[in-house]
């Protein structure tokens, strides 16, 4: 199938994906900054899923204001994740060098913080490669827009005035957001440990081990 612009995922997929011990400790100072500790890993999940009902339970538990919580939690989560890259805790996949011969309108779709994303393309000299490029706040807003919901692929097909895009992920609800989207997808999955296939509701339309392998998909 011919496609006219190519999406992609960004932890996991262009950049490696971030320490879940470091997201934990940013949560941690986060609440610290509140006057609050000893965060719950499954607050730290609701925010990664993006799931506000749990995230605002748990804020009327600690008696804490919703938007002041994620204003401190997003705050601390980003400055983590840059300050991983600068000490070269956390870098950009080899195979992401292909991205340079694709000839085609090239955007990003994201569940991790707009900052975060545009930050580390510019860090690694990869933001003119990418025309667009869709995050997601840890605002009420943002956290609606994580995947599988389509809005933000929607929304990066718009800006791209893309017909048939394809999108690659490297987890099932990638594979999930661009079947609702209605769109192609592509995932990746750089080993066999890697791999969700057991856990994909809707199957990819590709299967790559390596970036490298996008090109001929493309054909």
């Amino acid at each position: 199938m011919q496609y006219d612009a190519v999406l992609f995922d960004f932890d996991g997929v262009v950049v490696e994906n971030p320490s879940p011990r470091r997201l934990y400790d940013a949560l941690a100072r986060a609440y610290e900054n509140l006057g609050r500790s000893d965060p719950t890993p499954e607050t730290l999940q609701a925010l990664l899923r993006g799931d506000f009902e749990a995230i605002a339970d748990r804020c009327r538990r600690l008696e804490v204001d919703t938007d002041t919580f994620c204003t401190q939690a997003g705050r601390e989560l980003v400055r983590t994740q840059l300050a991983d890259v600068e000490r070269g805790l956390r870098s950009i996949y080899d195979d992401v060098s292909v991205v340079r011969s694709i000839d085609l309108p090239l955007g990003i779709v994201s569940d991790n913080h707009p900052t975060v994303v545009s930050r580390l393309l510019d860090r690694f000299g990869l933001r003119s490669r990418f025309e667009t490029v869709y995050g997601c706040p840890l605002t009420p807003d943002g956290l609606d827009r994580r995947k599988p919901d389509p809005s933000n692929i929607e929304r990066a097909m718009d800006s791209l005035e893309a017909e048939s895009a394809l999108y690659v992920g490297d987890r099932a609800v990638d594979v999930e957001a661009a079947h609702n989207a209605g769109i192609d997808a592509a995932l990746l999955s750089r080993s066999a440990a890697d791999s969700e296939t057991d856990a994909l509701e809707a199957a990819p339309t590709h299967h790559l081990s390596s970036l490298a392998g996008l090109p001929a998909v493309l054909e």
